[in-house]
This record gives structure tokens, sequence and C-alpha cells, in this order.
């Protein structure tokens, strides 16, 4: 599989427009303006690819890339951004919630982006609970590495770990879309699925 020949395909508004063969789903969620759309642009070495916006929320649809007719890339909108109307948070939740219920057979596993400068959240707990209670496979993807000095890494992959209560069977990337460090460990991930 070669991440470099993902293509877009379509943003999906609801149910009807997701994917229905068996290819196996690499499903990417997290907060809004964590950095979901940068990391993919990361692992498939395209600089605007998905679409990146400094604006939170702006991840409306569920977007979707194939790789090499073998695999989908599942951009599901950010959550967690407050200033969104509430109208349209009910709409993109009920789309992420749809596209669980119809996918979830062929999910290969979930990373959920995090800012690694912070704590995570509430939403960021509720939704790892959420992955856990459904036994699915998920990495966690601790982003915006650049922006830490090298002391303060430690303590917050740490600090990640102990707030989403991980044992050592759940992956933490620590990672940098800007400076693509950590791509070469989240694409090995990705590739351990076809091994």
């Amino acid at each position: 599989m070669n991440l470099n020949k993902t293509v877009f395909v379509r943003s999906a508004a609801s149910a009807k427009d997701f994917p229905s063969d068996a290819q196996k789903r690499f499903v990417f969620v997290g907060r809004s303006n964590v950095g979901k759309s940068s990391t993919i642009n990361s692992i498939v070495g395209k600089k605007g690819f998905a679409k990146v916006s400094s604006m939170p929320g702006k991840t409306v649809y569920v977007n979707l890339f194939n790789v090499e007719d073998k695999a989908w890339i599942i951009d599901l909108p950010g959550y967690g951004y407050s200033k969104t109307s509430k109208v349209e948070r009910e709409r993109y939740s009920k789309l992420i919630d749809d596209y669980f219920a119809r996918d979830m057979a062929n999910i290969s596993r979930i990373y959920v982006i995090l800012d690694i400068r912070h704590k995570p959240t509430a939403d960021d707990q509720m939704m790892v609970e959420w992955i856990r209670a459904y036994d699915l496979p998920m990495t966690i993807v601790a982003n915006k590495l650049d922006k830490l000095k090298k002391s303060q890494i430690e303590p917050a992959l740490a600090l990640i770990r102990e707030t989403l209560q991980l044992d050592g069977s759940v992956k933490l990337i620590p990672y940098s879309a800007e400076k693509n460090e950590g791509r070469d460990a989240l694409i090995s991930d990705m590739l351990d699925v076809f091994n």
C-alpha cells in the first residue's frame, strides 16, 4: 500500500455517501483544530491535500480518501468546538454516529489525534472510552510535537497516558505534522494492518 497514491474521493454528507466495499478503513478523529487534516497531509506526503483551516470546526463532512483501491482513510468531523451552532453540532454528531453504526465492521484502526501540549479534554476521554467499549483497535497520535521543548515531551506523553488510562497495548506516537516527526512510526502502524 503506497500512501503517496492516496486520492480524495468525496465529502460524505449522509450515510448513503459512505463507502460500501470491504476495504480496510483507517479512521481519523480528534478535536477541532488539533491538526487532523495536517496529519493526513503529512502521511500521504501531499501539502494542501486534506483541506487545512485556521478556523476550527471546518471539517463538517466525512471526508473520504482512497489508497490504491486497497484502503480508505476516513477523516471525521472535529468534535468539541463550542462556537459551532447547536444545529450544526447535532448534524455532524449524527453523521459521525451514522458512520460508526454503518461501517464499524470494516474499521482496521482508529487514530485519535491529540494536541501534545494539553491534557486530553473530556471530549477526548469520551471518544477513547467509546472506542474501548466497542473493542476497536486504536492508536493515539500526539500532534504538535514541534511546539514542545525536548524536556517537556516525556511528561506530556505521561499525562496523556494517565488521563486516558492507556495500557501498554495502546500505541502513543509523538507527532509533528509540521516537521513530519513520527511519520515513519505512524505509517508503519498503518502498514502493520496489511501484514
